[in-house]
């Protein structure tokens, strides 16, 4: 399913006509790809910004409205002012949707590893996104990655992870996906608040006889 976001065209290109533009909200763009030849437009920060707000984020399929033409295409790039953070300029990619790309999907942990929690562990996940390659039209929005049945010792990698058919995972099968970190929270628990040290055991012990003279004047 695609996302519709329409476009100005005509814009001038140049930073003082870019700045301009920002200041009211809109931003610069170019759109390009399968030989045609790039095209300078313009979007609004609101309307990108509802684009882009669904669960594929960044890797959403869009339908770009140019003039009276309508462009599949995905947000090959943005660049991001330095201070502010906000989107200064944005590269669109007309794509094929039936053609294979490459797009990295952010993975989400579902489930409560309660194996893990019972022991004091943390189930984390080593990386945040995944590399797919896949028909544009197929790329999932994000990897779900059930951590229930995970205890200490589990360990997820890239080759245990199902993906939707069509989809292929780019990297090495033994890729750490997700581990589970040891905080110490059962060895913690392990010992009352109020256990004191043994070897401060007699700190609190009274001195022995002779030890409280006072000294000669």
């Amino acid at each position: 399913m695609t996302t519709t976001l329409k476009t100005q065209v005509g814009r001038t290109t140049g930073s003082p006509e870019a700045r301009r533009l920002r200041g009211k909200e809109h931003i610069p763009a170019v759109l390009y790809g399968m030989g045609m030849t790039p095209v300078s437009i313009t979007v609004e920060r609101r309307d990108l910004r509802i684009a882009l707000s669904g669960a594929a984020g960044s890797n959403t399929i869009l339908e770009l409205h140019v003039d009276d033409k309508k462009y599949p295409a995905i947000v090959k790039e943005m660049q991001r002012d330095p201070i502010k953070r906000t989107v200064s300029h944005v590269d669109f990619m007309q794509i094929d949707l039936n053609v294979e790309i490459t797009m990295a999907v952010p993975v989400h942990l579902t489930g409560t590893a309660k194996a893990v929690n019972q022991e004091g562990g943390l189930v984390d996940a080593a990386i945040d996104r995944i590399e797919v390659r896949a028909a544009a039209n197929n790329i999932p929005n994000e990897i779900l990655i059930d951590v229930t049945d995970m205890t200490m010792q589990s360990v997820i990698r890239l080759g245990d992870i199902e993906l939707p058919k069509g989809v292929t995972a780019l990297g090495d099968d033994d890729l750490v996906i997700v581990t589970v970190l040891d905080t110490g929270g059962a060895t913690a628990a392990a010992t009352p608040a109020g256990d004191a040290p043994a070897d401060a055991a007699g700190a609190g012990e009274a001195p022995a006889a002779g030890d409280d003279k006072p000294a000669a004047s």
